[in-house]
């Protein structure tokens, strides 16, 4: 008797320590080298990115011209952890035996997902064409939501490359779509993007001077039809029209908490007598993020007694603690060098931020610039921001920003 349970203690014994040594999980490899990632959008389309791992495992995701460096990332077992470096955004995959990702892309305040893959050393984003097709580049009038009360125009601007690649953005009354990247295919035009905050995906027909059956994607919650003809003498409405003061006021007042908790007024000393550029913006928002980086460069080589410039953030975080951690985030990872304000939080709607500065019409877009005199009194509104993406537009309107800053400093 005293054998038997001696026997059965042993095989208990054994059998403990053999599932403790299959629990044990080995950390899958995350490898060096180019990655073709999509993400699975609406009307079952992949909207397809790449992206390369280098040695120290950091990551770089290319649009186009633009290269995004992310190295928040970390390795657990068989899955990778992957935060975007500005934006409440990650990717969380499984890595499998052959290198490949599986997962989803999850971003903001309500945790939005989008299906995540990502295939190892595949290094196109759209497959290379030898189809023969009418030159896209040039301008093009585009329409949003044709033929109902939603609809709005854009100027899409197009550039041709080798192997039918295409390049380009659409530029609207409030922004760009930033750096896209894709192929014409015969008649079919597909273009995409992704920075970490947003996940776009545009096709449609072209022939010969008109685009058809356009849609445009954002992740996998929301799709749009758009037109567009070649046009180009196109052009939007002024940005410097579309936002201004209601009638019987001629300066802005606000008083909001910084980073750090500190009440900050227009009136306070600092600004006293000062050139005072004001920006509209949010952390979440991409071409807040373009302007950011041209303004923080900018103020570092303008610093002077006559020049200040503040950002007043509208955070759709559900806390001020959150709110703040974002903002931190984007201070540390652009430089910025100004102060930046907590104006609201809970939401960005648009409605409910006109409410916080009642002295404007409306705030149509983030971001909006507002050029203050060292009187006080409103010079200028600037309604969005055409980035790097934008090419000559961006060119032209850092040009004219530099030009009349200095004229406002001279005064």
């Amino acid at each position: 008797m005293k054998n038997i349970f001696l026997s059965l203690l042993l095989v208990s014994l054994f059998s403990c320590k053999k599932d403790k040594q299959e629990k044990v999980v080995v950390d899958k490899e995350f490898k060096v080298g180019t990655y073709r990632a999509s993400l699975a959008v609406k009307d079952q389309k992949e909207l397809p990115f790449v992206f390369k791992v280098d040695s120290t495992k950091k990551i770089t995701i290319f649009n186009a011209e633009e290269k995004i460096l992310v190295d928040d990332i970390s390795i657990k077992g068989d899955s990778v952890f992957i935060k975007m470096p500005v934006f409440d955004a990650k990717i969380i995959a499984i890595i499998n035996e052959k290198g490949n990702l599986k997962g989803n892309y999850t971003k903001g305040p309500k945790n939005l997902k989008v299906p995540f893959e990502a295939i190892y050393d595949a290094h196109f984003r759209y497959p290379t064409t030898s189809t023969t097709h009418n030159p896209i580049a040039g301008n093009w009038e585009v329409t949003f939501s044709p033929n109902t009360e939603d609809s709005y125009k854009a100027k899409g601007v197009f550039k041709d490359g080798p192997d039918n690649k295409i390049t380009g953005t659409f530029l609207t009354e409030t922004g760009d779509y930033r750096f896209l990247e894709g192929v014409l295919d015969d008649e079919r035009l597909s273009l995409s993007c992704f920075d970490g905050a947003h996940a776009f995906l545009f096709d449609g027909l072209v022939k010969n001077d008109s685009i058809t059956s356009g849609m445009f994607y954002s992740g996998n919650h929301y799709k749009e039809p758009w037109v567009a003809i070649r046009n180009d003498n196109f052009e939007l409405t002024d940005p410097n029209t579309l936002t201004f003061l209601k009638e019987g006021y001629d300066k802005i007042e606000f008083s909001f908490p910084d980073l750090n908790g500190k009440q900050v007024s227009l009136k306070d000393d600092r600004f006293k007598n000062k050139v005072v550029i004001i920006q509209i913006m949010g952390s979440w928002c991409p071409n807040c993020l373009d302007e950011s980086k041209y303004l923080s460069q900018f103020y570092k080589a303008n610093k002077s007694d006559n020049l200040e410039i503040v950002a007043l953030a509208f955070e759709n975080a559900k806390t001020i603690e959150k709110a703040t951690s974002n903002l931190n985030r984007l201070k540390e990872r652009v430089g910025i060098e100004y102060p930046i304000l907590i104006a609201q939080y809970g939401s960005a709607r648009k409605l409910l931020a006109a409410e916080k500065l009642p002295m404007l019409n409306h705030i149509l877009s983030y971001p909006t610039t507002i050029f203050i005199d060292k009187k006080g009194t409103v010079r200028k509104i600037h309604t969005g921001f055409n980035g790097p993406a934008t090419g000559e537009k961006y060119i032209q309107f850092t040009k004219e920003f530099e030009n009349f800053v200095k004229k406002l400093t001279e005064e």
